[in-house]
């Protein structure tokens, strides 16, 4: 089998595109994940998003327009819990992603007719992706990578110093209710190609790597999303040629990564040097 034999598959070239697309844009905005501490919140996400999935199944409702809402919602209920004095953010999102969760796993209950379909939410399918999600990916990539962009600068004071980026005037809680919403649409067309299970993974993982090797928040914009979708062409490739889950190999490779680089460290003894521009 030559390099290009997957290529000649319309499945596989729709899939890896929308692979690259994803993982570009998860390491993009796992950058200000990893950095406000909000792994957890990408994690929720991605569960509460199964509630609204199974949903839109059983109400005959467009996966992206269902869940598209439903992520909004959750983003939404999740930002004004944890904005509660005496509730925290670990506990908003254990209320509103377990529920949701749970009422995915009630409606499965008593519709046994779509076990396959779950499958596909719970562990993505990658393969089943069509021109038309293709295009959808790419467009919600661009808008979120627009919106990031728009408000990069009330985002990453209100990141790094949030009281006195409020002291200044930014509206924090505004700010913070906004990257919600997009890390919320995020996860759900990450959801497709990754499954509720992976996506978190997929919006730690690269980041992380790029602070092994730079310390400058403009460079890691540029290496995270690299190595996003690097994981992602890479994990499609070696996918169909060992054929095992493209999901679980994307994630994986990037996994293979971080562990190859922090072993490379610890043997060097010494601690990750941080990459400068001149």
């Amino acid at each position: 089998m030559s390099f290009l034999t997957p290529f000649e598959y319309e499945f596989f070239r729709n899939g890896f595109i929308a692979a690259v697309v994803i993982g570009a844009l998860c390491g993009f905005i796992g950058v200000y994940v990893v950095l406000r501490r909000m792994s957890y919140i990408g994690h929720g996400l991605s569960h509460a998003i199964f509630g609204g999935a199974v949903l839109s199944y059983v109400l005959n409702i467009n996966f992206f327009i269902g869940g598209g809402l439903w992520a909004l919602l959750a983003g939404v209920l999740i930002h004004g819990i944890s904005h509660r004095r005496w509730v925290g953010a670990d506990a908003a999102i254990g209320v509103v992603t377990t529920s949701s969760f749970a009422l995915g796993v009630a409606i499965i209950s008593t519709h046994r007719s779509f076990t396959r379909n779950i499958e596909a939410a719970l562990f993505g399918n990658i393969l089943g992706i069509t021109h038309t999600d293709v295009w959808i990916v790419v467009l919600v990539s661009l808008l979120v990578s627009c919106a990031l962009f728009v408000i990069r600068r009330p985002l990453l004071f209100s990141t790094f110093d949030p009281e006195v980026a409020s002291a200044y005037g930014v509206s924090t809680g505004k700010i913070d209710l906004l990257f919600i919403m997009l890390l919320a649409v995020t996860v759900l067309v990450s959801t497709q190609i990754l499954g509720v299970t992976l996506v978190a993974a997929a919006m730690v993982i690269p980041p992380v790597i790029a602070r092994y090797l730079t310390q400058r928040f403009q460079t890691l914009l540029i290496v995270s999303p690299v190595l996003g979708a690097f994981c992602g062409a890479a994990g499609m490739l070696l996918s169909f040629a060992f054929d095992i889950s493209s999901a679980a190999t994307i994630v994986l490779t990037s996994a293979t990564l971080f562990f190859l680089l922090e072993s490379a460290l610890i043997v060097r003894g010494r601690k990750p040097v941080a990459i400068h521009e001149h």
